[in-house]
């Protein structure tokens, strides 16, 4: 499998000439030569929602055999249930029609290795704490169970009976299910 980690950078970003930035631009002229409207709208196909940790390793559509326009996607630092993922997941279950939502965390996250002492170190070298909170956790399933259970009970969330929770397993690509209890 070829990635564009195996493609050499500058300083910056700098890739031969240009940045990172440059060759995604360059990406999506290419991709939108052969573009055609698929004709459809925002509403999910499959009328789910995947809540996943943004690391680049997750390729989640190939992962989970989704096609364009099957799910919404909602990533973040650990795949986190945060205010703004609540905020996400009740414009796409009362707007756009979701019903059902997967989190997935995954083995080898950075967040295991983070504390909250990384806010304080943020405030000490800008001289602003975030407002936001690290969320880092030690214990993925745990993690995960709780993520499950902030989703479950969120006053803003009308279909919470389809809540499940997994762990991507980074070396082998296979979805472990986490048992909320």
């Amino acid at each position: 499998m070829t990635t564009s980690a195996s493609v050499s950078t500058g300083s910056e970003g700098a890739i031969h000439g240009g940045t990172v930035t440059d060759r995604l631009v360059e990406a999506n002229a290419r991709y939108a030569a052969a573009f055609t409207d698929p004709g459809m709208d925002a509403r999910p196909v499959l009328r789910v929602a995947v809540v996943a940790c943004m690391d680049a390793r997750l390729d989640l559509h190939t992962a989970l055999g989704l096609e364009l326009g099957d799910c919404h996607t909602i990533r973040n630092a650990g795949g986190v249930v945060t205010d703004d993922v609540i905020r996400s997941l009740t414009i796409s279950q009362r707007a756009l029609g979701t019903r059902s939502v997967v989190l997935i965390h995954h083995t080898g996250c950075g967040l295991e290795s983070l504390t909250e002492d990384f806010r304080h170190d943020l405030e000490m070298e800008v001289g602003q704490r975030p407002a936001w909170a690290v969320e880092s956790f030690r214990d993925v399933e745990q993690d995960v169970r709780q993520s499950m259970q902030r989703v479950r009970t969120s006053p803003f969330l009308v279909h919470t009976d389809d809540v499940r929770g997994f762990v991507f397993d980074v070396k082998t690509g296979l979805l472990r299910e986490i048992d909320p209890a």
